[in-house]
């Protein structure tokens, strides 16, 4: 069984958990939170997602109070657990190897990892077990992508005698089936596994006051080494009005129940632009805006070139160098101000969604006491073995200054707590860290940029593939996107791939395994690639450096 601690660390034998029927987000949890304490519930902690909210009952609590006082805020107690009291250890009288600040990817694999090797684990976790990916990030956004993409395929067949039609948008009853299936994944994937490795979990405020000094809520935690792995949370840029026109994040614009009319969204990155389709998909009018000088602007040009026009194509609008100056509200609608250009201008929408990057969930954690040295954003530094300047204390994940990936925040717990627990050896290698957008078509890029592999020095060539090259692109009659592979000239070694096309999340790890085992272009090109598969355009893109493809024949070696 799980082992909480809620708030003042008291045993798990003092704790009650209601089940709350009607709420729906964030606001809700807090309207209950306060409504049970009204009802002599202390320390509470609702879960909008769960349908729960827990603590400890005063003397004057009833179950009869807590129901009216509910009812009188428009939510329903639908029954009352005691949670199994097998154990009622406080954590205090325990000495842990491995203390983990945070309860997401970085964090269950570091558990995992630290029980595995032996190790007495301790989880404190403050919110939602399961962190950003699972809760609010990855599984909730693709599940919805996948969804507007289907509606949006179904209004646009592209083949002749098969006639396709769409019906109305449910955007309520999609985003319950989303919140099913996190509640399932959640389960699944993150509580049911603290009882298979054995380590405990402990709900609560972390905070260091010194060096190698933890408390939970003001009780000590002691542990040999310890894990930040606390994640990062949106970040939203300082304009003028924002606040006051309301706005939505990648967290929020998953929980929207009615379709925006027109959406204004800001940075076009991988976020912005992932969601901004969503609801380009589902039928809302959207605007890209973003203050580079184009859209995917990490990625390669031909790709950002390419997207540029398909989201065009779809009615979207793309706005470019723009420098935002002020938001605000007029009614129900929405507006931004920017400067592009020598030019000036306002864009209404009914909704604006900031995507403007994500910064470290460092705040509070006395990080200054404990001798943890971050960057200029929050970011905690560490080096590629996962260690802080505290050697008692490592850090993994988005909380740190490595790429904001959750496979990466996944290996970096497990390199951490393998260092943690054993001499600190194992150290971390992003040279093949695959990323991917998840756009329709999607990009996918692995190594080095043309640019990036210049400035490395290598003599570069390149070989750009059009979609129109691949028979599977043909066949399908989708052949909006590219291959793009850079190369040592000198050696013929790949330096990077990148991707636009149907598939291109699957076909780059072909390439990942190619640049982590230094193959050649020419290597490539003589291995098999099966027909009329997406996978065939890395074979096109590596016989494109020696001859013209467009004048081979299908399967063509």
């Amino acid at each position: 069984m799980i082992k909480y601690w809620i708030k003042e660390l008291q045993p798990v034998s003092d704790i009650i958990r209601l089940n709350v029927e009607g709420m729906t987000c964030d606001h809700c949890q807090t309207t209950v939170s306060k409504a049970l304490s009204e009802a002599g519930l202390e320390a509470v902690e609702a879960d909008w997602r769960r349908g729960t909210a827990s603590g400890r009952p005063a003397e004057d609590f009833t179950e009869e109070r807590a129901a009216e006082q509910l009812e009188a805020v428009g939510y329903r107690l639908a029954g009352v657990e005691k949670p199994d009291t097998a154990s009622d250890v406080e954590p205090n009288d325990v000495g842990y190897d491995l203390a983990i600040i945070g309860g997401g990817s970085a964090a269950f694999a570091a558990a995992i990892k630290a029980s595995e090797l032996g190790g007495r684990v301790a989880m404190i976790e403050r919110g939602t077990i399961g962190g950003t990916c699972v809760n609010i990030g990855c599984v909730p956004s693709k599940a919805l992508l996948r969804a507007a993409d289907h509606y949006h395929r179904a209004g646009h067949s592209p083949f002749a005698g098969v006639e396709t039609a769409t019906g109305q948008v449910d955007l309520s009853t999609l985003v319950t089936q989303k919140d099913r299936l996190v509640d399932t994944m959640r389960q699944e994937k993150y509580e049911d596994l603290v009882d298979i490795y054995g380590f405990d979990v402990i709900q609560g405020e972390a905070r260091f006051t010194g060096p190698d000094r933890l408390e939970v809520d003001g009780r000590p935690v002691r542990a040999d080494r310890f894990l930040i792995a606390t994640g990062a949370t949106p970040w939203t840029p300082p304009i003028e009005g924002l606040d006051d026109a309301g706005y939505l994040t990648s967290t929020t614009a998953l929980e929207l129940t009615e379709l925006p009319g027109e959406l204004v969204v800001i940075g076009a990155n991988a976020i912005g632009l992932e969601l901004g389709q969503l609801y380009l998909h589902l039928g809302s009018r959207v605007a890209f805006v973003e203050a580079l000088d184009r859209i995917a602007p990490f990625e390669e040009p031909e790709i950002s070139e390419l997207l540029t026009a398909h989201l065009e194509s779809l009615g979207a609008e793309i706005i470019t160098s723009a420098n935002i100056t002020k938001a605000g509200r007029a009614g129900d609608r929405r507006f931004i101000e920017a400067h592009i250009g020598e030019t000036s201008r306002r864009i209404e929408a009914d909704e604006i969604l900031v995507a403007t990057g994500r910064r470290a969930r460092t705040e509070d954690l006395g990080l200054h006491a404990a001798g943890v040295e971050v960057d200029r954003r929050g970011h905690v530094i560490v080096d590629d073995r996962m260690v802080t300047s505290n050697p008692k204390i490592l850090a993994a994940g988005d909380v740190t200054t490595v790429p904001q990936f959750v496979y990466v925040a996944a290996l970096t717990g497990s390199i951490a707590a393998e260092n943690a627990l054993r001499p600190p050896r194992r150290q971390l290698d992003l040279t093949t860290m695959p990323r991917i957008t998840f756009t329709t078509p999607p990009i996918a890029s692995v190594g080095l940029t043309e640019a990036q592999a210049r400035e490395a020095g290598h003599q570069v060539i390149i070989s750009v593939l059009p979609l129109e090259a691949v028979p599977r692109a043909l066949v399908d009659h989708d052949t909006t996107g590219l291959v793009k592979l850079v190369a040592d000239e000198t050696t013929g070694r790949l330096l990077g791939a990148h991707i636009l096309a149907e598939g291109a999340g699957d076909v780059i790890q072909a390439a990942v395994v190619a640049i982590k085992y230094q193959a050649t272009v020419d290597e490539i090109a003589d291995t098999f690639h099966p027909y009329l598969t997406m996978a065939e355009a890395l074979k096109l893109a590596a016989q494109a450096f020696r001859k013209d493809v467009a004048h081979l024949s299908c399967c063509a070696a």
